[in-house]
């Protein structure tokens, strides 16, 4: 019996160092665009106690389903609506799809194959930054390799317990996202059979089972939208009304957001923006998931490699690739299959020298030019104030040392160690330092606190196009837009605007009395006028809050 490539204890520290940044995001303040705007989702139904209607800004919000805002509802009423109530989630969903990466890894190739693609992948950028900017993808990517794990075990023990979990992680993935949760997986296990010629398997009667366990499943969502849409055909959302809710969410979600319909076209003709944009969103393991692609593609033929992991990968970044509507968390959902194809690779290749050094001068140049970013980001951009953090800033740079010195370990051993506890570096200074520093300037939960006590977040109505997700959670109000007809006499009332509407405002004949004001940036922006401290504040706009009379 070979001996595993890392021991138990090298795994335990790897993985508790990660929990521990991990942990520290989840009380990280949401960020100002997805992640407060879903989180307010979730504080309509848990406001108004209507879990059946997806409401966004006082309208009907006809895009993804139901289950991202359930949970996260249910968060709220367990914790309290916090930031950390909306993350939670998200973070259990990311330790299911780690484990579920693990045990696929371990159903594809060996337990220690397992064990490091788990590694790999949850010390990926993207899959890290899914917990700290939380959308519906650490829980949609969890479902999508939970189920196929479950498909392949299934496949394999051909028992009703992974069809049922098989068919819970499908409803999940699509009851998050859509089509993709489904898609996926379903390409999956065709490749797995193929590749396998396991044509037998798909005679099995519990695929019946399975397929009824996941209509079933998938249910409450499908009848909500029937709830919300059919059953209200006066409902106009984009300018149309009598939407059928059941064959929007059954046929049509998936297929409006590939074409770009009504969802913008961020980077539609950029055929190549994911290849490029996998490089840093699997960093610091994306070049060498691209070698092992690379290397299968031409094994394909005489089938030396799975199928599985492959063929999801690249038929899944054609089709993103080709869609309407291009954005870097649209990758997540590939990373497990990533980090199962570089973790066989390097195993596969340990006792190759020649190569095992090239790949650690390869990890060595890609952490350093990542730790030099996030020294220029937390010594230049946004210094650590904290002679506390700089204690444990030099105690975590200690361990990516130790790696690189320690002569019990082989030259392999060290460029995992060295790639994990690097990113676990990163990510530190990200969640304890830059992210504490950097939100405060997109305004929202710093003008709610400015507000607290003395304004009535009742009385406080949106002007035009301004909505400000953060202010609205932090002050827990459902956000409406301004008409003058919520102007009365003897009561209060207050405008929520940027200082640049102030002067449409004035002209429009309304008076503007107390203020109270906050800087305001849009940060999932970032420029370089921005970061630089010098010039920072000339970039910022200001968001107000005024008390607004006729």
């Amino acid at each position: 019996m070979k001996p595993a490539f890392l021991s138990n204890a090298a795994y335990i520290f790897l993985f508790s160092l990660l929990g521990l940044v991990y942990i520290i995001g989840l009380f990280v303040p949401l960020m100002d665009n997805d992640s407060a705007h879903h989180a307010n989702i979730a504080l309509h139904m848990h406001l108004t106690g209507d879990y059946v209607s997806l409401i966004d800004n006082g309208r009907d919000y006809l895009d993804k389903p139901h289950l991202h805002f359930w949970l996260c509802a249910l968060s709220y009423k367990i914790f309290g609506v916090t930031g950390f109530a909306y993350k939670f989630p998200s973070f259990l969903f990311t330790i299911l799809g780690t484990y579920s990466t693990f045990r696929l890894g371990k159903a594809l190739y060996t337990t220690d194959t397992g064990k490091l693609a788990a590694l790999i992948t949850s010390s990926a950028l993207g899959y890290m930054l899914a917990n700290n900017d939380v959308r519906m993808d650490a829980i949609l990517t969890a479902c999508i390799i939970t189920a196929s794990w479950q498909l392949v075990e299934f496949i394999q023990y051909k028992k009703v317990k992974a069809a049922v979990l098989a068919a819970a992680g499908l409803a999940a993935g699509f009851s998050v996202k859509g089509h993709i949760g489904i898609i996926i997986p379903g390409i999956a296990v065709v490749l797995y059979v193929l590749y396998g010629r396991k044509w037998k398997s798909l005679l099995n009667w519990k695929w019946l089972l399975l397929t009824a366990a996941f209509v079933i499943f998938i249910t409450p969502v499908v009848y909500c939208y029937y709830l919300q849409y059919n059953l209200h055909p006066e409902i106009i959302v984009r300018g149309r009304d009598h939407i059928n809710g059941i064959k929007f969410i059954l046929f049509g979600q998936s297929i409006e957001r590939f074409r770009g319909d009504s969802f913008g076209s961020d980077n539609k003709r950029d055929y190549l923006f994911f290849l490029h944009t996998f490089l840093w969103a699997f960093a610091p393991w994306s070049i060498l998931a691209y070698m092992a692609v690379a290397g299968r593609i031409k094994d394909i033929v005489s089938r030396k490699k799975e199928w599985l992991t492959t063929g999801s990968f690249m038929i899944m970044l054609l089709i993103v690739s080709f869609s309407g509507f291009k954005l870097p968390h649209y990758l997540n959902v590939i990373f497990p299959f990533a980090g199962i194809m570089a973790a066989d690779m390097l195993l596969s290749k340990k006792e190759n020298t020649k190569w095992v050094r090239f790949v650690f001068i390869l990890q060595f140049s890609v952490t350093s030019i990542l730790l030099l970013v996030s020294l220029v980001l937390n010594a230049w951009a946004f210094p650590v104030k904290s002679v506390a953090l700089i204690v444990v800033i030099i105690l975590l740079l200690s361990i990516p040392i130790y790696f690189v010195k320690n002569t019990m370990l082989d030259k392999l051993q060290k460029t995992v160690g060295l790639s994990v506890s690097a990113m676990v570096l990163v990510f530190f200074c990200l969640n304890s330092n830059f992210y504490p520093q950097l939100l405060p300037y997109q305004g929202g939960k710093e003008l709610a606190a400015k507000t607290n006590s003395k304004v009535a977040s009742s009385e406080v109505y949106g002007w035009d196009s301004v909505y400000s997700s953060s202010y609205y959670f932090h002050t827990r109000k459902l956000g409406t837009p301004f008409a003058g007809t919520v102007l009365q006499t003897g009561k209060k009332t207050w405008l929520l605007y940027k200082q640049e509407n102030e002067i449409d405002i004035l002209q429009m004949g309304y008076n503007l009395h107390e203020k109270y004001s906050v800087p305001y940036y849009y940060v999932t922006r970032l420029t370089l006028s921005f970061l630089n401290p010098a010039t920072r504040m000339l970039q910022c706009d200001t968001m107000v809050v005024a008390e607004v009379t006729r």
